[in-house]
């Protein structure tokens, strides 16, 4: 799975695009389907950032928001298909690409990034980090995975993910 770590350097660049918070975590998504056959090249179909969209947004549901707005003519323009195959047989194949484990609580009160992920219903989830305690106990993973999904953790980018993640926190050296 090549394909892996380029797309997570693409999630990367989201998280770098957020506005840094000492109160929470800088992280990018990458949303990406195999289509038409699953061993077809990844095509990326959105992208999201923290707080990309009003109302202390996290990434994963900003990516799919975006997703679920794009036009049928759009939507035809990456896949090529007449007529664009349905959102929803389309959400069915993605692979969530996300710098850190998405979220399984939420401090705010709002719909947790796992949660968001099961009920669009992909396939898999490609995660750069470990969500750390800072402020909650994170099972996004494991809430995944009970869920049906696979989860796949990307070696080797977790420094980089975590320090993206935390840029304007106390413990960034940087």
């Amino acid at each position: 799975m090549a394909h892996s770590a380029t797309t997570m350097e693409l999630a990367l660049a989201e998280a770098r695009k957020c506005e840094v918070s000492p109160t929470a975590f800088c992280v990018g998504c990458v949303l990406a389907v195999s289509w038409p056959f699953q061993h077809s090249d990844p095509t990326i179909i959105s992208t999201g950032y923290s707080r990309e969209l009003p109302g202390n947004t996290h990434a994963e549901a900003n990516a799919l928001t975006k997703l679920k707005a794009l036009d049928p003519s759009h939507i035809l323009s990456l896949f090529s298909a007449t007529p664009p195959p349905p959102i929803d047989e389309i959400l069915a194949r993605v692979d969530a690409y996300t710098t850190m484990e998405p979220c399984s609580v939420r401090t705010s009160g709002l719909a947790p990034c796992a949660d968001a992920l099961i009920a669009a219903r992909v396939q898999r989830c490609f995660i750069g980090v470990a969500e750390p305690p800072d402020f909650v106990n994170c099972e996004g993973a494991q809430k995944l995975k009970d869920a049906g999904i696979e989860v796949i953790w990307v070696a080797g980018r977790e420094e980089e993910c975590l320090r993206v993640a935390r840029r304007g926190h106390d413990t960034d050296t940087t």
